[in-house]
């Protein structure tokens, strides 16, 4: 299973639920590097759903659990009531279903994307912490969208269709989660943090980076190329210091997990039960550790892994790498970009 990747937060709950941990030792890095109640509210959302897929064998039950994860992450981190979880849900069905249906049309597709990364930035118009919630709209809808057409001929159309009917499972799961945690004590607010003034900038750098890796996309026909496209948004959170320095972590994540999840797949035999848990171990990476250098380089040997272990991990670990830097340079070039013209604007209304 490939993963799109996670925006400044997007790409995990970075200590949504952190505990206070012990001073030293094993036990407490541990407790300081991994988030358990957060693991745990994850698989409560996920564990049905693969356990499930492993049954049946069903490719939509594993699309539900990223789409259940994108759900839950936001709910979490900025205290979603289930009205909101339910209008997100509603959002991320539209943005799939939109980019699934002008998938075909390459033009439309790059420029859907495009307005669809603006747009998951846009809302931090209404408060910096939303860049979560537009996040994790962009990743599902994006990445099911690539996934699912990515599918053989004839096939992709009636995946959708199991997709989208079996939709509301995920969201009851994580309206369940939310309602067994909330029981016998008051909803606690929503927190968006300080509306954000300075949003268009930012969401036009995105816009771009995702228009370009969209468009290379497109143009060479490139394998697993939701990878590139979501790099390309993740690395743009801020100005060129901060981008660079994301993009410095996700390419140390891959350069260093990749490869390891194929070394260990090598050496391991082909597995359908294997593959399921390497998968769900790299959906609760989204949420399971709290710096994101962690959680980014787990999940990338996860990803190896469960290729591997699925007899699909020939070259699988060169295209991750490839794919993660490919799309931050996009990013990277497009905060420079959008910086230069900043300052030019800024010059001419000063003249």
């Amino acid at each position: 299973m490939s993963e799109p990747a996670k925006p400044r937060a997007p790409e995990g709950a970075r200590g949504a639920d952190a505990a206070p941990a012990p001073a030293g030792g094993p036990a407490g890095l541990v407790a300081r590097e991994v988030q358990g109640t957060a693991i745990a509210k994850a698989l409560a959302v996920v564990g049905p759903l693969v356990a499930a897929f492993l049954v049946a064998e069903e490719p939509a039950l594993l699309n539900l659990s990223l789409l259940a994860m994108a759900l839950l992450i936001p709910a979490m981190k900025l205290g979603l009531g289930p009205k909101a979880v339910t209008g997100h849900f509603l959002v991320v069905l539209a943005a799939f279903g939109m980019l699934f249906l002008v998938f075909p049309h390459k033009g439309l597709f790059v420029a859907a994307t495009a307005l669809a990364a603006f747009l998951a930035v846009a809302v931090t118009r209404h408060g910096a912490r939303l860049r979560t919630l537009g996040n994790w709209t962009f990743i599902p809808a994006v990445y099911l969208a690539c996934e699912i057409r990515e599918a053989p001929s004839g096939a992709a159309l009636a995946q959708a269709q199991a997709f989208l009917m079996s939709a509301p499972l995920a969201l009851g799961l994580v309206l369940l989660v939310q309602a067994l945690e909330r029981r016998g004590g008051a909803p606690a607010p929503a927190l968006f943090g300080p509306v954000r003034s300075g949003w268009i900038a930012p969401a036009c750098a995105t816009a771009l980076a995702v228009l370009a890796a969209a468009a290379l996309v497109e143009a060479l026909d490139l394998d697993q190329g939701q990878w590139v496209i979501w790099s390309a948004a993740s690395v743009v959170v801020g100005d060129l210091s901060e981008t660079s320095q994301k993009l410095k972590l996700r390419a140390m994540g891959a350069v260093i997990g990749a490869p390891l999840g194929l070394a260990l797949g090598l050496l391991l035999p082909e597995s359908r039960i294997g593959y399921t848990l390497a998968v769900l171990a790299a959906l609760l990476t989204l949420i399971a550790f709290s710096r994101y250098v962690v959680g980014f380089g787990a999940r990338c040997f996860f990803i190896a892994l469960a290729a591997s272990l699925a007899g699909i991990g020939s070259g699988i670990a060169e295209e991750r790498v490839e794919n993660v830097i490919l799309g931050g340079a996009f990013g990277l070039l497009a905060v420079i970009l959008t910086e230069w013209g900043a300052r030019r604007l800024a010059r001419r209304a000063a003249a």
